[in-house]
């Protein structure tokens, strides 16, 4: 366990990894950089390493091959309170700003054919989402920050280390299989006038940056239909993780933060020699995870009513969450092989955030309400074809969120996001 800890942390550390994407919901909008040129479609079209954290049969088509890529990624996170004038059990009206607005998110994944049928790969790729960062300085509440305990906010990343077996069998269809070895770290901050609402406050906040490792599988497979028609799918399991000790008593089931299932299902059409046309479904199981998809309501009046001693109190096994519903997201592509080497990608995706309204107050800290995404890439092969710069960009319009903090005020989540990615392949 000791290895694998410095393992993961030295990967973050070297590779500059952020919990930034808070995209679909805490998941990326998509996994390998061709992927997420086309809204993170591809389940059903095997092109990268990274294809096997979506759908682990992919590996048996891709051969001998390295991906490596970086992107900059820039999530806008606001929240802004009308009505009321700060009162005690208020917030402060205005509108505030989450600080840290770019981040640099890494990725890489090798494969290994190892025979005509059978391939084996390794992957790193990291998840994200609940990050905010809320100065004291800036939260209109006289320095006192946005929850009257200073500088507040959430730091949640989560990483991925999946090696992959695939096989190929003689009609073109293959199933695949990822081992998940997981690793998150969580930090909260500024939440200390809560501490009448956890069953240990002394585990609810300024604790620093806790760890917790856990497993999970990856399955997946690869269909032709007709000639220029596959369907895959991939289904990931509940990674079942450790505690987070240090936060027992803000998460529920005392601290315990697994991470939610997630399945996608998806079809490839050729429709001509150059042009492809892809469409994924992806389903992730948000409210399964009770320090997710718990409510904050009724919880809060249960736990100012009888003290902070019950199974509904932050902490408690049936504590307040974030209130996360399950999130559908359908996800459309096309890619273009052009001349010269050339492959032009773009795509769309749309899915109804999982914050419903009345949870809007406790997800100031985690306000992952983005809904579509605008995207295109391409790739330029070069040495014969032996290698590949490849490119990726992501527009998400700005989306938000309002609802009742109590009788006199609302808050209102909002964020937009952009990224840019650049990465290179290696054919071997």
């Amino acid at each position: 366990m000791q290895f694998l800890r410095q393992l993961f942390l030295a990967g973050v550390l070297a590779s500059l990894i952020s919990p930034a994407f808070a995209t679909n919901g805490y998941l990326a909008h998509g996994y390998g950089i061709k992927s997420r040129g086309m809204a993170g479609t591809g389940v059903a079209l095997p092109q990268e390493t990274l294809s096997a954290a979506i759908n682990p049969a992919s590996i048996a088509f891709i051969g001998n091959r390295v991906d490596i890529s970086a992107a900059v990624f820039s999530p806008r996170r606001s929240y802004d309170v009308t009505g009321g004038t700060a009162q005690p059990g208020e917030l402060a009206p205005g509108k505030v700003d989450s600080g840290r607005e770019y981040f640099v998110l890494p990725e890489m994944g090798a494969t290994w054919q190892l025979n005509d049928h059978s391939a084996f790969g390794l992957t790193l790729y990291g998840n994200g989402g609940m990050n905010t960062d809320y100065s004291a300085k800036d939260a209109n509440n006289g320095g006192m920050g946005t929850f009257g305990a200073g500088t507040a906010g959430v730091d949640l990343a989560q990483l991925f280390l999946a090696p992959t077996f695939a096989h190929r069998f003689d009609n073109d269809a293959a199933i695949g299989v990822s081992a998940i070895l997981a690793y998150q770290t969580f930090e909260a901050k500024g939440l200390a006038n809560f501490s009448g609402l956890s069953n240990s406050a002394q585990n609810l906040t300024n604790n620093g940056h806790e760890d917790s490792f856990g497993a999970g599988i990856n399955l997946g497979f690869i269909l032709p239909v007709v000639e220029t028609i596959t369907l895959g799918g991939g289904f990931r399991s509940r990674v079942y993780m450790s505690e987070l000790d240090d936060y027992q008593g803000l998460f529920a089931e005392q601290g315990d933060m697994d991470i939610p299932a997630s399945a996608t299902i998806g079809l490839a059409w050729k429709s001509t020699e150059q042009l492809t046309v892809l469409l994924d479904v992806q389903k992730t199981w948000y409210s399964s995870i009770d320090a997710v998809g718990n409510t904050m309501q009724p919880a809060f009046n249960t736990c100012g009513a009888s003290g902070p001693v019950n199974s509904s109190c932050l902490g408690g096994d049936e504590g307040i969450g974030f209130g996360w519903k399950d999130m559908t997201t359908v996800k459309f592509g096309v890619q273009y092989e052009a001349a010269n080497d050339w492959t032009w990608r773009a795509g769309y995706s749309h899915g109804n955030q999982p914050i419903p309204e009345t949870e809007a107050f406790f997800n100031i800290l985690a306000p992952g309400v983005m809904e579509q995404h605008f995207t295109a890439g391409f790739t330029k092969k070069f040495d014969n074809g032996s290698q590949e710069i490849n490119f990726a960009a992501m527009y998400a319009p700005s989306y938000s969120v309002s609802g009742q903090i109590n009788a006199t005020q609302t808050v209102e989540l909002e964020m937009k996001q952009y990224q840019l990615e650049l990465g290179w392949a290696l054919l071997f």
